[in-house]
């Protein structure tokens, strides 16, 4: 394995919407680092990079915390979402850039393709097909969120030779071993996160913002998150040495902005966030945490709120989901609304404005109806914060996946692209799409 040539590639988005809010493919870097450990040589391109010297295209405006549009340009809608009635777009460098990047590369003996949303899959599709244009003969293997989440539909259609569902970081060890006779000097133990290099964002030239990675899993088992399946148990890192990490970026690169990834980062928080933010404090680090996945209202205590204010939470983010009492405890019990209420409070009285606090709100689950998600809205107001709506997507070997098969006028078993919130797959009279502008604009109204 020794001296073999990876590729890492980050493909392009296909949608009708799309955004970059701190999003870096880490497990991607992930296994990068673990390959660099192994004596590969690994090498990188991001088709949703901006700027891109060979775009022709004014760059899209990035703000100075990182987050911003990608490039876009408007493509034919696929077949099947030929009656949605938006512009469809791929969002990402042009496919010249993305072949002159290819063709001015060294060949690889191996190109590893990542994949987020499942409905995403048609820019990962022509990824795949551009790179086997012109590196043919060389293996294209395909991970991330789609092809394990839909693994079958991933190895019938995508175009990969191979196609690895799960974690990563041993799988292409073993694969590799398969395919050259080369085994691992190193395998990476997953059940110590801290045993594992950091990502390999030194392969990003302009680094603006870094994503941080505290723990895999969640101790929750939410109804409409596929966390537990993906991530089958909680795993924490060290947090002095998660702050060890943050250190590095922040003295090595010069990064400020850094994007917590964690899917239950102030859970527990007196073994982990708590020592966590105090480390963060005393050494005195000057930079900004952005949550965009959303906090667990419940954890976020005074203590808590106090230390999030002074070791610099910029992005605060928190996932209420629902007002109804009913749903929260048929989803998953992680909040109620005196929780979400005592949080403001707290939230409020360490410093942060109610107006900056974000707070997502699902609408579009299986039989919900609209004046659920308008209680929603009134009680997020009603604290002066601002509420963000969150389209719900059926996903995969989720319970209101099982439910959504059964409501929804699409077949989303089959077919990925009617997975996209953009459209409401599951709505239904009791939930209109009159109805879901009617939500927006009340969401957006000043108080």
């Amino acid at each position: 394995m020794k001296g073999r040539k990876i590729l890492l590639v980050n493909p392009w988005i296909h949608d009708f919407a799309a955004y970059d809010l701190w999003a870096k493919p880490l497990g991607l870097l992930y296994i990068g680092s673990v390959l660099r450990r192994n004596g590969c040589e690994v090498s990188y391109m991001d088709c949703l990079r901006a700027p891109h010297p060979h775009m022709e295209t004014k760059a899209p405006k990035i703000t100075d915390q990182g987050h911003g549009k990608y490039y876009r340009q408007i493509i034919k809608k696929p077949d099947r979402l030929r009656d949605i009635k938006r512009n469809y777009s791929r969002y990402g460098i042009s496919i010249e850039a993305f072949e002159h990047d290819l063709l001015s590369a060294v060949r690889p003996d191996a190109v590893l393709v990542t994949s987020l949303m499942t409905y995403w899959y048609p820019g990962v599709f022509e990824a795949i097909s551009c790179i086997k244009e012109v590196f043919a003969g060389i293996p294209v293997i395909l991970g991330g969120i789609y092809a394990t989440l839909c693994t079958d539909h991933a190895r019938r259609y995508s175009g990969a030779d191979y196609v690895v569902a799960g974690e990563g970081e041993q799988q292409i060890l073993s694969l590799f071993e398969e395919l050259w006779g080369n085994p691992a000097t190193w395998v990476p133990d997953l059940a110590n996160l801290d045993n594992l290099d950091y990502p390999c964002y030194d392969l990003i030239d302009d680094l603006k913002y870094v994503c941080i990675q505290t723990s895999r899993g969640c101790p929750f088992n939410c109804t409409y998150c596929a966390s537990r399946f993906l991530s089958p148990c909680l795993r924490r890192r060290d947090p002095f040495k998660v702050v060890d990490e943050i250190a590095w970026w922040n003295r090595t690169r010069e990064v400020v902005d850094f994007a917590f990834y964690d899917d239950a980062l102030l859970c527990q928080s007196d073994t982990f966030a708590l020592p966590m933010m105090k480390e963060i404090v005393k050494r005195r680090l000057d930079i900004r945490f952005h949550c965009p996945n959303g906090l667990h209202i419940r954890s976020i205590t005074k203590e808590a709120a106090s230390f999030m204010k002074e070791c610099g939470f910029s992005t605060i983010r928190l996932g209420l989901e629902t007002s109804d009492p009913l749903r929260q405890e048929m989803s998953g019990g992680k909040v109620v609304n005196e929780d979400f209420l005592r949080c403001m409070e707290n939230l409020c009285e360490a410093g942060f404005s109610s107006t900056d606090i974000g707070v997502y709100i699902l609408c579009g689950l299986p039989g919900q109806r609209a004046q659920e998600v308008l209680d929603a809205v009134n009680l997020v107001k009603s604290v002066q914060a601002r509420p963000m709506i969150t389209e719900y997507s059926p996903i995969p070997h989720t319970k209101d996946y099982e439910d959504a098969l059964r409501t929804s006028p699409y077949n989303i078993s089959q077919e990925p692209l009617y997975q996209n919130n953009s459209f409401l797959s599951c709505r239904w009279e009791g939930l209109t799409l009159e109805d879901y502008r009617r939500i927006k604009n009340a969401a957006r109204a000043k108080p």
